[in-house]
């Protein structure tokens, strides 16, 4: 691969849903249109929000996760072994309540052949025809390690529940390497749980359970194929869900997994200050720290010279070729997205290409 990935001005994945969009989806949901009307929409303004992303000066190219309502549930829901189901509460997130649903375990768990993502990366990579790189996003499979997900009967302990979804994971990579997918990122809220709850007594169990989960299907992964992670901490109509530092997990996380890149929610005081990220040069495998200083939460835009202090701060503990900067999260982890305009959002865009721009070089790769 030409370009070494992450670049150093990057992304994390979800885009804002655009009003045709958010109107199909609702007249399919109201039995007024087929699903292929709805999928010729999809594919319509997926291709408009390339066009886009490549007019706001983006290199690394994304659908949006337009084709989903949540950014995990489309994709776990899919696998076999995992159900879609309707609890009583969605996600509650600072005095907002998403839609309930959720997924669990209802058999044993594999990888589907027919997966529809890998028909969708298909189509986004048709649509970029070589203009950019394309990159493209699946939840972790530490999401599925809650007990609200596995303990459902069918698995006797987590670990052999593990041992299946990462056989699944291992499976779900190879088929979308042979597609021709060469960028993956695992969305991960799992590790920032563990950093918002690192006190409760289940915690070195949960944590250890994560990192065996990573590092099982890394070591699996084509040698040629970049896999990064976001670490998130909840993302709905501009709140958030976690707090607290990485402390807890960094020697784990940071030292231990063979990601390519990590995307590090940095936009405010909840993540806490860089020192962790010192676990990184302890790691033999060397991938880039994406620095999430530009919030996805709201429209107002930073300071460049603050961002420029802060990536220094961070360079004076990873090397600054080795750093990279991005949004701090996706714009729409839901289909209803964050509290801005699309105008507003590639404003935040343009804003990372132009600090990069400054920081690392014109090309910021």
């Amino acid at each position: 691969m030409s370009q070494a990935l992450p670049l150093h001005a990057d992304t994390v994945g979800s885009y804002l849903r655009t009003e045709p969009l958010k109107q199909a989806r609702a007249d399919f949901a109201e039995g007024k249109i087929s699903r292929e009307e709805l999928t010729r929409v999809e594919d319509q303004e997926i291709a408009k929000l390339v066009e886009d992303q490549l007019a706001a000066g983006i290199q690394v190219i994304t659908d949006g996760e337009f084709r989903r309502a949540f950014w995990h549930i489309d994709f776990l829901e899919n696998l076999n072994g995992i159900e879609g189901y309707a609890p009583e509460h969605g996600y509650k997130f600072n005095g907002v309540e998403t839609k309930a649903y959720n997924t669990r375990c209802c058999g044993k768990v594999s990888w589907n052949p027919a997966h529809p993502f890998i028909e969708h990366f298909k189509k986004l990579d048709k649509i970029v025809a070589g203009r950019g790189v394309v990159k493209y996003t699946i939840p972790s499979p530490n999401q599925l390690m809650y007990p609200v997900q596995w303990d459902t009967g069918v698995y006797a302990t987590r670990a052999e529940f593990a041992k299946d979804v990462q056989q699944a994971y291992i499976d779900c990579i190879k088929a979308f390497y042979e597609a021709g997918c060469r960028y993956l990122q695992f969305d991960d809220v799992y590790w920032g749980s563990l950093c918002n709850n690192h006190e409760k007594p289940e915690f070195a169990a949960d944590k250890a359970q994560a990192l065996e989960n990573i590092q099982v299907i890394l070591a699996q992964k084509p040698a040629d194929m970049i896999i990064t992670t976001h670490v998130c901490r909840g993302n709905f109509r501009s709140t958030y869900l976690l707090s607290g530092a990485y402390d807890p997990v960094a020697p784990e996380l940071f030292g231990q997994t063979a990601y390519d890149g990590y995307f590090l929610e940095y936009d405010n005081e909840r993540s806490g200050g860089f020192e962790p990220l010192k676990y990184f040069n302890d790691n033999p495998h060397k991938g880039r720290v994406v620095l999430g200083l530009v919030t996805s939460k709201f429209p107002e835009l930073e300071d460049k010279a603050a961002i420029k202090a802060r990536i220094a701060e961070a360079a004076a503990i990873v090397p600054l070729e080795q750093l990279a900067l991005s949004p701090q999260c996706g714009f729409a982890s839901t289909e209803e997205g964050n509290i801005m305009t699309e105008a507003e959002q590639w404003a935040k865009v343009r804003l990372v290409e132009e600090i990069a721009a400054d920081v690392w070089g014109e090309d910021a790769v």
